[in-house]
C-alpha cells in the first residue's frame, strides 16, 4: 500500500471504533468532535507533509523490510544520518502545526523495541525480535500511526509495581493462554492515543524478579475490546467549542492526551514483545528515555520558532519593535531556541550501531539535551510573555471586536502600531496565549518539564553515562598526581 494522504488518514480514524470519553460523556464521533479535531489535524499534517515533494527527503525513508518509500515516523534508524533527519523533520512539523503532531513516541519506542526485543531473543530464545519486525513492517505497510505507551499512574511511587496497595498502578499480566496473555492497567498521559490506529505498550521503569507479570511489552489495535481513553482537560479548551477561530489562537492544529484503560485485554502471542524477563525493562526504558528526549531537541524547537516568530510580530505590531531591550529579548529566545536544536543535532550525529542493526543516540547528549528542554521553554515562554505585554491574557473576545455596541470600542481602544488592523493585532497575541498558556502550552511548556521523565530522570542518567572516573584520570595526568 502506497503512503497515505492527509484525508485517507483521517478517514482511517473515521473508521475506527474507539471508546472514548470526554466530560463525563461518550463521544461518539472522535474525528469530527471540535475540542479534538485540531489534535488530528496536527497528526494529519505528517502525512500531507510527507506528500509534498519539498520535504520528501526529511519526511521519509527506506524500508529496511520491503525497501519501500515510508513515512519517516516509522522508520527504523540505520545510522546518524538518519537520527539527524529525524529531528530536523520534527522541527518541520513543529513549525507547521505550533502544536505536538503526537507521532514521535511510537516512532521512539518502534527503536527502543527493536533493538531491546533482539537482545532478548540472544539470551533466551524467544521470537520478541521476529514479532516486533513483523509488527513493524505492517505498520509500514499500511501507513499506521502508533502510539507509544510507557508512563503507568504509578500509585504510589515510593511502592515498587508489585508493592503496590492497588496491584493495577503498573499495567501487569493476569493471565497466561496458550495463545496470548490478558492484560490489566493503564498508560497515563498518553499524547495522540486517540489518534492512532495501533498502541505499543512498554514498561515504565527497571524491574527486579517480584514483578516479572509487569515485564510487558505488546501492540494491539486501540479499538480493541477491554481499551477505553479518558480524554484529560487542557487550559482553554473548552474555548473550541465556542466558534471563534481568533480567540483560540491557533485553531487548526492542537494536541490531546488521554489516560488509557486496558480492562483485561488480550494480546496475541505475536504481538508479544517482552514477557516477564524484567532485567531488560530498564534497557528499554533507557533506550526508549533516550530516543524521546532526542526528540525535543527537534519538536520542541519548531513550536519555538513560531513563538519567537509571533513575539516578534507582537513588537513590531505593539510599536516596540525597534526599542533595544526588546531586541535583546528576541536575540535570547533565538539563543535558546537554537541551543536546544543543538543538542538534538549532537546527540544524532554521534549515534552509534545496536547490535541490532539500528542506530542508537548518544544517551549523555540525548539526556542534557532533555534537561535544557526542562528550561529553555519557559524562559522563552517568559521573554514571549513579556514582550506580548499584559493584551495578550485580557483582550476582548471576538465576539466584543464584532459586537454591534462594542466594536467600535474595541476597535478604538485595542489598536497598536499605525497600519496594523486590531484583529491582527489580537490574532498575534492570541496565539502567543496558546502557546504559552493555552492548550499548545501543554505540548509546549508543560510538556518540556515532565515529557520523557521529569528533570530528575535525566540528572540520574548525567551521572551514569557522565564518566567521572575517566575526567579524574585526565586531571591526574595533566597534574602528574602520583598515587
Amino acid at each position: 500500500m502506497a503512503m497515505m494522504t492527509g484525508e485517507q488518514y483521517v478517514e482511517s480514524m473515521r473508521a475506527m471504533k474507539l471508546k472514548v470519553y470526554m466530560f463525563g460523556k461518550k463521544i461518539e464521533n472522535p474525528v469530527d468532535d471540535p475540542i479534538l479535531r485540531p489534535s488530528l489535524n496536527s497528526v494529519k499534517a505528517t502525512y500531507d507533509l510527507a506528500q509534498n515533494p519539498e520535504y520528501e527527503d526529511l519526511m521519509t525513508a527506506t524500508s529496511i523490510f520491503t525497501g519501500e518509500k515510508i513515512n519517516r515516523f516509522l522508520h527504523i534508524h540505520q545510522s546518524p544520518e538518519d537520527l539527524v533527519k529525524k529531528v530536523k523533520m520534527q522541527r518541520l512539523c513543529g513549525q507547521q502545526t505550533a502544536a505536538c503532531f503526537q507521532r514521535c513516541v511510537g516512532m521512539d519506542a518502534f527503536n527502543a523495541v527493536y533493538s531491546t526485543s533482539y537482545e532478548i531473543d540472544k539470551k533466551y530464545g524467544t521470537s520478541y525480535f521476529e514479532n516486533f519486525k513483523k509488527f513493524a513492517a505492517y505498520c509500514q505497510e499500511k501507513d499506521f500511526t502508533v502510539d507509544g505507551a510507557m508512563t503507568d499512574p504509578k500509585g504510589d511511587r515510593g511502592l515498587a509495581p508489585h508493592a503496590q496497595p492497588d496491584p493495577d498502578m503498573y499495567l501487569r499480566v493476569v493471565e497466561k493462554r496458550e495463545d496470548g496473555i490478558v492484560v490489566r492497567g493503564a498508560k497515563a498521559h498518553q499524547t495522540g492515543a486517540i489518534n492512532s490506529q495501533e498502541i505499543l505498550i512498554m514498561p515504565t521503569i527497571s524491574m527486579g524478579p517480584e514483578d516479572k507479570d509487569y515485564a510487558v511489552a505488546f501492540a494491539v489495535p486501540t479499538d480493541t475490546e477491554g481499551i477505553t481513553m479518558i480524554i484529560g482537560r487542557q487550559s482553554c479548551d473548552t474555548r473550541k467549542l465556542e466558534g471563534s477561530e481568533l480567540d483560540v489562537g491557533n485553531s487548526e492544529f492542537g494536541g490531546v492526551e488521554a489516560l488509557v484503560i486496558f480492562d483485561d485485554v488480550f494480546v496475541p502471542n505475536d504481538r508479544i514483545f517482552l514477557n516477564g524477563e524484567y532485567e531488560f525493562a530498564g534497557m528499554l526504558v533507557e533506550r526508549f528515555a533516550g530516543y524521546h528526549r532526542q526528540s525535543y531537541g527537534g519538536c520542541k524547537v519548531g513550536v519555538g520558532d513560531v513563538l519567537i516568530g509571533a513575539s516578534a510580530l507582537a513588537a513590531e505590531y505593539n510599536g516596540v519593535a525597534k526599542a533595544s531591550h526588546i531586541k535583546d529579548k528576541l536575540i535570547e529566545m533565538i539563543h535558546l531556541n537554537e541551543t536546544l536544536y543543538c543538542c538534538g543535532i549532537a546527540c544524532s550525529a554521534e549515534g552509534s550501531e545496536t547490535e541490532s542493526g539500528n542506530y542508537m543516540i548518544d544517551l549523555l547528549l540525548a539526556n542534557v539535551c532533555k534537561q535544557n528542554v526542562t528550561r529553555f521553554p519557559y524562559e522563552i515562554a517568559r521573554l514571549a510573555e513579556d514582550i506580548a505585554g499584559g493584551i495578550m491574557v485580557t483582550a476582548p473576545s471576538e465576539a466584543d471586536l464584532r459586537g454591534e455596541e462594542t466594536g467600535k470600542w474595541v476597535e478604538k481602544y485595542m489598536v497598536g502600531a499605525a497600519g496594523v488592523s486590531v484583529e491582527n493585532r489580537i490574532r498575534i497575541l492570541r496565539l502567543i496565549e496558546n502557546l504559552c498558556l493555552g492548550t499548545a502550552a501543554v505540548g509546549y511548556r508543560t510538556e518540556s518539564l515532565h515529557g520523557a521523565g521529569s528533570p530528575q530522570a535525566q540528572r540520574i542518567m548525567i551521572s551514569r553515562q557522565g564518566n567521572l572516573p575517566m575526567k579524574k584520570e585526565l586531571a591526574k595526568k595533566i597534574a602528574k598526581v602520583k598515587e
